[in-house]
């Protein structure tokens, strides 16, 4: 049974170096037999510096190689910033085709696929400017025509109505929490 599998082509799961993710899969596609899928996300964010895009694996630390274990391991296990080929207790264990293709559809067959983060009413978020920078509301309603919100702040013993840019509030909400339930 071992011996079949061994000879076998079949996707691998592989561990890399934190934020290698996508140079490892990179460098590991220009082995002879040995196929990558380094699924990634891109979304925008409120910085305290303004709105910054990002682009991060789906998976952090982790991608997919489709390769045969007995012709490419040891290639697969020495390509640079990867730690290894994730096994459990010493067995290989391989993933099945039809995730990796329900992966690739959920990412709309893209190895980077743009994900909107976004604000609606009751999300809880961090002014990031103004006398009132760092202190925490709750959105009351989302305002048309300028990207503006209406945030309840406590403050002075009661809670105020704050109308503020879209871009000067953090959000809590994570890009991969929004990608996996839609988030929120």
């Amino acid at each position: 049974m071992k011996e079949k599998k061994e000879n076998t082509p079949a996707w691998y799961v592989v561990h890399t170096r934190p934020k290698c993710e996508h140079i490892a899969a990179s460098l590991m596609a220009g082995l002879e037999g040995v196929e990558t899928y380094c699924p990634r996300i891109r979304f925008q964010k409120n910085t305290r510096r303004g709105k910054v895009w990002f682009i991060e694996a789906l998976f952090p630390s982790y991608f997919f190689a489709h390769f045969i274990p007995a012709e490419s391991m040891r290639a697969v296990n020495y390509s640079q910033s990867v730690i290894r080929v994730v096994d459990f207790g010493g067995n290989l264990t391989s993933v099945p085709d039809k995730a990796i293709a329900l992966l690739k559809a959920e990412m709309k067959d893209v190895e980077i696929c743009e994900v909107e983060v976004g604000v609606k009413v009751g999300d809880i978020v961090e002014l990031t400017e103004g006398p009132m920078r760092g202190m925490k509301g709750i959105v009351n309603a989302m305002l048309t025509g300028v990207e503006r919100v209406r945030i309840l702040l406590e403050f002075l013993g009661r809670e105020n109505a704050v109308e503020v840019p879209l871009s000067k509030i953090l959000t809590e909400h994570q890009p991969r929490a929004v990608m996996a339930g839609k988030g929120r």
